[in-house]
C-alpha cells in the first residue's frame, strides 16, 4: 500500500504541475501538443520552428522489422527488457499490441500510441513498444485513408520529436519500405531488418546454416556438415522452427554428447510439409523405395494434391540428378563442398549452363545440383532419361485420366527406383 501512495502522490503532483503551471512550462511542453489540434496560431508555429530541435535522437528510437517475424519479436522483447527500469516496474513500460483487424482498430492502436508517447514517466524513464504493428504494410487495412491518414500524424511526431526520458521501439514484420513512414523512420531511428532468406534465391540454404550454427552455438550444439545441410532442408528458414528444433536437440543431447548426427536429425526434427516434400526427394535419390511409398501416404494423407507432390518433389528432384549426372559425366564436374561444387560449375562456358535452371537474379541454383551429384553416380544417364519421361507420363495420367492418383504415383516411385 505504501508504494502506491507514493506512486499516487507523484502522479497528483505531475497532474498539478501540468494544469495549474502550463503558463510556466508552455515552452517546454509545446511539443507533446503537436499533432492533436490543441496548439494554434503562434503556439502551432511556435512548435514548428522548435521541431528541428526536437529530432528524435538515435538513442531513443529503434525500429525492428522485417519478414522474419519469429527475430523481429525476439530482438525487440530483448531490447525493451535492457531499456526498461528495474526500479519502475509495470509503470516503467507502455507495451501497445500493433495488430489491427480493420483501419478503425489501426486508428486506435495509433492514437494509443502517440499518447503513450507524449505522457512523461512516473520513474525518470519508460518504454513504449509498439509490438507487432501489422497495418504498415501493403494491405487492406493498411491502405485505408484513415489508416495512412493516422501513420502521418504518428510520423509527423516522430520527426518533431518527443521527450528524451521515452524509448520507443516499434517491432513489424509487414512494412512497405517504399511509404514515407519507412523512409523518415529509418533516418530517425536504430533500425535493424531481419527478413527470411528467400527460398527461391540461390544460396539461401548457406544463410540459414549460418542462423543453425549461431543457434547451436549459443548451447553448446555442435552439427556435423552432413546433419546440418539435412537440418536446414527440413527446418527450413524460419527462425522460430529452428529455435524450436535446435532446443529440440539440445534437451535430447543431454551434457554429455553434444554432436547432432544425421541419424538424430532424421529421428527428431519434425516434418513439416516443405521436410515431408524434402524427405520423398531424398528417399528417390537413395533409392529406398519403402521410405518413398510412406511419404506419398503421409503427404496425401495431409490433403496435398498428387500433381502437387509429382511436380513439387519427384519431377525437380529426377530432373536434378539428371543434370549432375551430366555434369559428372560429360565435364567433369565435382567437388567435396558445396563452394568448390558451384564454382567448378560457374566456370563453364554459358553454352553449357542454358538448360540448367536459373534463380529470379538468372543465376544457377547450384545447391540443389550439388546434394544430387552424391547420388547420382547411382543411376545411369539412361534410368534418369526414362525417369523423367516417366515423369510425364505420370503427369498426364494425373491430369487426363480417372486412374487413381495414389496408384499413379506409386507406380512412378517403383519405375524410377526399381525400374519396371
Amino acid at each position: 500500500m505504501g508504494l502506491f501512495w507514493e506512486v499516487r502522490k507523484k502522479r497528483d503532483f505531475l497532474l498539478s504541475l501540468l494544469t495549474n503551471r502550463i503558463e510556466t512550462y508552455a515552452e517546454k511542453m509545446l511539443f507533446l501538443l503537436n499533432g492533436h489540434g490543441a496548439a494554434h496560431g503562434s503556439a502551432v508555429a511556435a512548435t514548428k520552428k522548435k521541431a528541428p530541435d526536437k529530432v528524435a535522437p538515435a538513442g531513443n528510437l529503434y525500429a525492428f522489422v522485417g519478414t522474419d517475424d519469429g527475430r523481429v519479436k525476439e530482438e525487440a522483447l530483448k531490447l525493451c527488457q535492457d531499456l526498461s527500469s528495474p526500479d519502475a516496474g509495470d509503470f516503467g513500460n507502455d507495451i501497445i499490441e500493433g495488430g489491427a483487424d480493420n483501419s478503425d482498430d489501426a486508428v486506435r492502436i495509433i492514437n494509443e500510441t502517440i499518447q503513450a508517447l507524449q505522457t512523461l514517466p512516473f520513474f525518470g524513464e519508460k518504454v513504449v513498444w509498439l509490438k507487432g504493428a501489422n497495418f504498415l504494410g501493403d494491405s487492406v487495412t493498411g491502405r485505408a485513408a484513415a489508416t495512412l491518414e493516422a501513420i502521418e500524424r504518428l510520423t509527423e511526431m516522430l520527426v518533431a520529436g518527443f521527450p528524451d526520458s521515452v524509448k520507443f521501439i516499434l517491432s513489424a514484420s509487414q512494412i512497405d519500405k517504399r511509404r514515407a513512414f519507412y523512409k523518415k523512420v529509418s533516418k530517425l531511428a536504430n533500425i535493424r531488418v531481419f527478413d527470411t532468406p528467400d527460398l527461391g534465391k540461390d544460396g539461401w540454404e548457406e544463410e540459414a546454416m549460418l542462423l543453425v550454427r549461431e543457434r547451436a552455438r549459443l548451447r553448446h550444439v555442435e552439427f556435423a556438415q552432413e546433419a546440418l545441410e539435412r537440418f536446414v532442408m527440413l527446418a527450413g528458414a524460419d527462425t522460430r522452427q529452428i529455435e524450436n528444433e535446435v532446443e529440440k536437440l539440445d534437451l535430447y543431447l543431454g551434457e554429455g554428447e553434444r554432436a547432432v548426427t544425421t541419424a538424430v536429425v532424421k529421428q527428431l526434427v519434425s516434418l513439416s510439409r516443405a521436410g515431408v516434400v524434402f524427405e520423398l526427394g531424398s528417399a528417390i535419390e537413395q533409392r529406398n523405395l519403402p521410405y518413398a511409398l510412406e511419404l506419398i501416404d503421409q503427404l496425401l494423407y495431409r490433403g496435398e494434391s498428387a500433381i502437387g507432390i509429382l511436380l513439387a518433389a519427384i519431377v525437380p528432384r529426377v530432373r536434378n540428378l539428371l543434370l549432375a549426372k551430366d555434369l559428372q559425366e560429360r565435364l567433369r564436374v565435382g567437388g567435396s563442398n558445396y563452394q568448390s561444387y558451384i564454382g567448378a560449375v560457374n566456370r563453364l562456358p554459358a553454352s553449357e549452363t542454358a538448360h540448367i535452371p536459373k534463380t529470379k537474379e538468372g543465376k544457377i541454383n547450384g545447391y540443389p545440383l550439388f546434394l544430387a551429384s552424391r547420388w547420382a553416380r547411382g543411376f545411369t544417364s539412361e534410368q534418369l532419361r526414362d525417369g523423367m519421361n516417366a515423369c510425364l507420363t505420370a503427369n498426364r495420367q494425373l491430369v487426363t485420366s480417372q486412374l487413381d492418383h495414389k496408384l499413379v504415383l506409386n507406380r512412378l516411385v517403383v519405375r524410377l527406383l526399381v525400374g519396371y
